[in-house]
């Protein structure tokens, strides 16, 4: 990783860490995490946290960025949150249309990526993000994510 990337993630760690210890809401928060993320990196065209659906075997849309998505709820297994939810391991995709168990949130979308949130080794949740651009994703995004990821599930 080249030092200037360093230093933009290591700027965006602070303001992830900044965002998540202001007063208000869980909810409020995880959405400054999803409107600062979508805001700060231009290849993040949608932004949003999926948590696991009580003791149902799916998962349940919270908050986001980004165009509206039919996806609200996803089981175990289908697409690619669904399967980061049984796996409990990222999952890039540089082009969509080469994944078989895709569910398509929009023509727009050419990449995902979808990080797991841990609580006591338990998988919760995950962030996912969609980009309009294929190929996008690289390990520093990974390296941001997963960073969240531990963040976010401090306050859960």
């Amino acid at each position: 990783m080249s030092k200037q990337n360093q230093m933009k993630i290591d700027i965006l760690k602070s303001k992830v860490e900044k965002a998540l210890s202001l007063n208000g809401q869980t909810m409020d928060r995880l959405q400054a995490i999803c409107d600062l993320l979508e805001r700060e990196i231009l290849h993040y065209d949608w932004v949003g946290f999926y948590f696991k659906n009580g003791d149902k075997n799916e998962l349940k849309l919270a908050q986001y960025t980004g165009e509206e998505t039919e996806h609200t709820i996803i089981p175990f297994g289908k697409g690619i949150c669904g399967q980061v939810a049984v796996s409990n391991k990222n999952f890039v995709v540089q082009d969509v249309s080469a994944q078989e168990n895709y569910i398509s949130c929009g023509w727009k979308v050419k990449s995902e990526i979808v990080i797991p949130i841990f609580v006591n080794d338990e998988n919760v949740g995950q962030i996912d993000i969609d980009s309009h651009t294929a190929n996008v994703f690289t390990a520093d995004d990974e390296e941001l994510l997963e960073f969240v990821c531990k963040k976010v599930a401090e306050i859960l």
